[in-house]
């Protein structure tokens, strides 16, 4: 098959991917030894994943992919810094993948220890504080808006995080602009398998 070239031909790849997944048809795609020695000398993914850090949400298998087939970064919630937003323009930028995925979880830790974070006033120690202080804004957002449960919040987390890699990075915002990079923000369900779309940044054909 064809390497996805579009944002929409990419999260069409990757949706049937995930539905394979949740039906337990999995295909493996490009994991043999002969995909192996042809991606020795350079790579072409067609998207570009940045997750939560969760051992249960990996990317290559959630949308059964392989390997060359997804550039990915993930840190604890998802949180976005400096060396996420320089990989990503990595992944756009230089490697040329027309979309952005920015996956969230439900039963995420990240969001729970920041919800409660706000409600004690009690930060945790270490540089688990970071974490908890760059996720507070969705809390904040989602509270202000009447947003209380956990999963609710993680959406919002979701929803801002695609405005944020939008609006701080130029490769990004400009692929947007001119429609060779679309992000779309989708939520996995730890126990269905089934990732769903939350939002969308330029145009994927995701369904919201």
């Amino acid at each position: 098959m064809a390497r996805p070239t579009t944002p929409a031909e990419a999260w069409a790849e990757l949706a049937a991917g995930n539905d394979r997944f949740i039906a337990g048809d999995r295909e493996h795609p490009h994991q043999d030894v002969h995909d192996r020695e042809a991606l020795a000398d350079g790579q072409a993914p067609f998207a570009v994943f940045f997750g939560c850090a969760d051992s249960r949400v990996a990317a290559e298998i959630i949308f059964d992919q392989g390997l060359g087939d997804l550039f990915v970064v993930r840190t604890a919630g998802h949180v976005v810094d400096p060396a996420v937003l320089g990989s990503l323009e990595f992944g756009v930028g230089v490697l040329g993948a027309p979309l952005i995925v920015v996956l969230g979880h439900d039963s995420c830790g990240a969001v729970k220890a920041t919800i409660d974070a706000e409600a004690t006033g009690d930060l945790p120690p270490g540089f688990l504080r970071d974490i908890v202080e760059r996720v507070m804004p969705s809390v904040l957002t989602s509270h202000r808006e009447g947003d209380a449960e956990p999963d609710d919040v993680m959406r919002r987390h979701v929803r801002e995080t695609c405005q944020l890699l939008a609006e701080r990075s130029t490769v990004i915002a400009d692929g947007v602009r001119n429609g060779t990079l679309a992000i779309v923000g989708a939520e996995y369900a730890l126990a269905e398998g089934r990732a769903r779309v939350v939002t969308e940044v330029g145009t994927a054909g995701a369904t919201a």
